[in-house]
């Protein structure tokens, strides 16, 4: 991955099952500091965008960053034939679309593993230390090089002195064996490994801490993805709307534990598309929720009724727990509970059109700045 040379055009492909789109643009952000960069738009991660990527690359384009989703066996393997990474990235194995492979993790790492099987043998290849799921990778037969980006486990990039900011997160990474600073403009020690990968990816691409550094500052947070709104009476709102499954449900919580002073509340959403996984997948997030210091948990959405299943089996007081199937209700029981100093996560699948909650509580509890 040492090639600096105007002739090498890298192609970056991301896969995970999360923290892909925001792993992508940072990747994009740092590289867009020195060189002009072939980004894919938004979260266009289907085969079909990717062959349709492939024609819009153009010669004055140093680099390409892509994204390359995943619902079933083939989908990577398609991608890769319509544009061949050089650089691999799969941020993490979960269960997002679990339920496409019988229910079982091991699919899903079989379904990712086609991006190391289909990429440049020679290429590099980038993977989470701290990811348990990720040992499940298909990694025997690569021929090229590993990188491995983790905080807890050894790795060849390692962050440490992770810190909560005002407005986002700080971190140090050791590059060369000299210690740096880096902060990302938003929360969650998930987002941490995401920037790892941009860090990696840059630094083996011959770019220096400054422009890492910047690059990384000048990051703009998808819409719907851990976007903080400041409401009226010192109410914190998360906007984690776009999209959920157990992996990214858990990151939120992570967030809403760590910014909230006190009235968390903790508004989840079903979670679709993962089959024979659903009702242990959701029951997960609710004992997960019950150990966060959530204050109250509301659940939207036939499936969400096994969080409450679960945070009720984790010890979370019946009293504090509300299930809706009518997205009105919900909102209407979630105004009253909006007291001053409140903290409120919002997050569930796509299809669920979280977003018009978020939508509801800024426009009938109004924006302070």
């Amino acid at each position: 991955m040492d090639q600096t040379t105007n002739s090498y055009r890298p192609v970056i492909a991301v896969t995970g099952s999360a923290g892909k789109t925001t792993t992508k643009e940072m990747i994009a952000a740092v590289l867009n500091s020195r060189w002009k960069v072939f980004v894919s738009p938004h979260n266009h991660n289907a085969p079909s965008a990717t062959r349709r990527h492939a024609g819009q690359l153009r010669p004055s384009h140093r680099a390409a960053v892509v994204e390359y989703g995943m619902q079933y066996y083939g989908h990577i393997k398609r991608h890769c034939l319509y544009l061949q990474p050089d650089i691999g990235v799969i941020t993490n194995v979960g269960t997002a679309h679990v339920g496409n492979f019988g229910g079982r993790i091991e699919g899903v790492a079989k379904a990712k593993s086609e991006l190391i099987r289909y990429m440049k043998p020679t290429g590099t290849l980038l993977l989470n230390a701290d990811d348990p799921h990720s040992e499940l990778l298909h990694t025997n037969e690569f021929k090229g090089r590993i990188i491995r980006v983790g905080i807890r486990k050894k790795a060849n990039y390692q962050a440490y002195n992770v810190q909560y900011e005002h407005h986002g997160m700080s971190f140090k990474v050791k590059l060369k064996g000299i210690e740096h600073s880096f902060y990302i403009p938003v929360f969650g020690e998930h987002n941490i490994y995401n920037a790892l990968f941009a860090i990696a990816v840059s630094h083996g691409l011959g770019f220096g801490p400054r422009h890492i550094q910047a690059g990384l500052k000048s990051y703009k947070r998808p819409r719907s993805r851990l976007r903080v709104h400041r409401l009226r009476g010192n109410i914190m709102l998360i906007d984690d709307s776009y999209s959920s499954n157990p992996h990214a449900a858990k990151a939120a919580l992570d967030v809403l534990s760590e910014v909230g002073t006190r009235n968390k509340i903790a508004v989840l959403g079903s979670m679709l598309e993962l089959g024979e996984f659903t009702a242990r997948g959701h029951q997960e997030v609710g004992k997960y929720a019950a150990g966060k210091g959530v204050s109250q948990l509301l659940t939207l959405g036939s499936a969400a009724k096994h969080i409450a299943v679960g945070a009720r089996k984790s010890g979370f007081p019946v009293d504090r727990i509300k299930c809706f199937v009518n997205k009105h209700q919900l909102e209407r029981a979630l105004l009253q509970k909006m007291e001053p100093g409140a903290t409120i996560l919002v997050k569930g699948s796509n299809k669920l059109r979280m977003d018009t909650v978020v939508a509801y509580l800024k426009r009938n509890a109004g924006i302070s700045r």
